[in-house]
């Protein structure tokens, strides 16, 4: 059992503050890497995921990044931090939280794709101006941010 797992088994639904972190990784003529998540709905968003119990946000971003990618990333660029009433989620099973998320960028990347189909179904490389019309919403916020 996770961290997350084991903070909601002592305070159920009730709201939490979670850390997660995001990274645009963009190629050499500047499309950005998009995940297909393996949801129902099919949505689309930025490679990312949950901070862990001591890691530093760097850190995070580079876990989640090879853990649904199977790309190794560097030099990252601090885009901005997104936190606030705006960010309150209820999730379908009722679970409540605040997020603050914090944003990268990097052009610098190297390994070969890894799919792991209990998060993804595929990824692609989208020029900023070709975003999937199912892209998270706070996903398009952070891409319009970045742009």
């Amino acid at each position: 059992m996770g961290y997350i797992e084991e903070i909601r088994a002592l305070v159920g639904h009730r709201p939490l503050i979670l850390v997660g972190v995001v990274a645009i990784i963009t190629d050499n003529i500047g499309r950005i890497l998009l995940q297909k998540r393996s949801s129902p709905d099919g949505v689309w968003g930025i490679p990312g995921g949950l901070m862990e119990l001591g890691e530093s946000a760097e850190e995070t971003a580079k876990r989640e990044v090879f853990e649904e990618t199977g790309l190794v990333i560097d030099q990252l660029r601090l885009v901005n931090v997104y936190s606030g009433p705006q960010n309150f989620v209820t999730a379908e099973n009722g679970d409540q939280f605040y997020a603050v998320t914090v944003a990268y960028s990097t052009s610098t990347f190297k390994g070969e794709f890894i799919i792991d189909t209990s998060e993804s179904i595929k990824f692609e490389f989208r020029a900023p101006d070709n975003l999937p019309g199912k892209l998270l919403k706070s996903h398009r916020y952070i891409l319009n941010d970045y742009l």
